[in-house]
């Protein structure tokens, strides 16, 4: 999208805003209490902190100034750990080529995976079809509305 000249030099050139001035001073303040409570301080009491020092702050202010920081606090119990996959590992060919009509049948066959929780368990629904099943073809079989 095409912006006048004038508009863009307006923009880089205009002075920080009264926010942006007191978020620069309230990092600093954040990050000097955060350190001296031995980086296990969250927002929450990084702005009791604060505000016992007679610094007037908001604590969703502390909060979107903290994730700016990548501050985070001490978390208790377990921590949720996820899959991060290496770029550099091999893939798997991708067979189907968006060719979703099979030559003959049990020459494709499909699968879903899905994690749920009930009753505070996790339970892992898997569900392996032929492609050439009328199901799968509608797109009904794993609950999506499309059509092939």
């Amino acid at each position: 999208m095409p912006i006048a000249p004038s508009t863009f030099y307006e923009h880089v050139d205009r002075a920080p805003s009264r926010r942006q001035v007191r978020d620069e001073t309230l990092k600093t303040q954040i990050a000097r209490v955060h350190a001296a409570n031995y980086g296990v301080y969250g927002a929450r009491k990084v702005w009791l902190a604060l505000n016992r020092e007679g610094i007037a702050v908001a604590r969703c202010t502390v909060e979107r100034l903290m994730a700016e920081l990548g501050l985070t606090g001490a978390v208790r119990g377990k921590t949720k750990r996820t899959t991060i996959a290496d770029p550099a590992a091999p893939r798997p060919a991708y067979l189907v080529q968006r060719r979703f009509a099979p030559p003959a049948p049990n020459r494709l066959w499909v699968a879903d995976l899905k994690c749920r929780r009930r009753h505070l368990k996790s339970y892992a629904d898997l569900r392996i079809m032929p492609m050439t099943s009328a199901m799968v073809c509608s797109g009904k079989a794993f609950g999506a509305v499309w059509s092939a």
